[in-house]
């Protein structure tokens, strides 16, 4: 069953050309990234909020312009904790259906080559054509699996972002 699976999973890759291989290595990278969000939200984020109470807790003043800095900057360096890998898994969703376009591009290369040398040999053009239009289909797919790891990533770092300014109350 396991060898069946791999092997079409070598011929779809044969069929669509290298660029294929590429697309698979980005999503791989991809979704290691989106993993590592998760993983970060289930086991050290609780951490972060701790240590960010507990610095601002640990200040004996609360309410001057100094002190609304002070929150300001703990804020900003746990959003940016929260936000970790984001703005890169985003570069990835968007680079997935340009390496599909780039696979088109190889594929009616190889199209043209084929018109060239055989002369328009429809069984020919069939396999450039293939390779033309699978990266795409794949670049495409790659790209919306990352959109919705995306967007619940987005969201859950919006709602973080917003837990951890709550838990740090100005006193005034």
């Amino acid at each position: 069953m396991f060898t069946e699976a791999y092997l079409d999973i070598i011929r779809y890759m044969e069929m669509g050309g290298d660029v294929l291989w590429y697309i698979a290595g980005l999503v791989c990278f991809m979704w290691t990234l989106i993993f590592e969000r998760i993983w970060y939200f289930q086991a050290e984020h609780k951490k972060l909020l701790f240590d960010a109470t507990s610095k601002w807790e640990g200040r004996s003043e609360r309410s001057s312009w100094t002190a609304h800095q002070v929150r300001d900057g703990i804020i900003s360096e746990g959003a940016g904790k929260i936000a970790g890998s984001l703005s890169m898994i985003e570069t990835c969703v968007a680079l997935c259906p340009l390496f599909g376009l780039l696979g088109t591009v190889t594929g009616m290369i190889e199209v043209f080559n084929a018109m060239a040398v055989q002369g328009g040999n429809a069984r020919s053009m069939a396999a450039g054509v293939s390779m033309a239009t699978i990266p795409t289909m794949s670049g495409m797919i790659a790209a919306l699996s990352g959109m919705v790891g995306t967007t619940y990533l987005k969201r859950k770092v919006e709602s973080e972002t917003r837990r951890l300014e709550a838990s740090l109350l100005l006193d005034h």
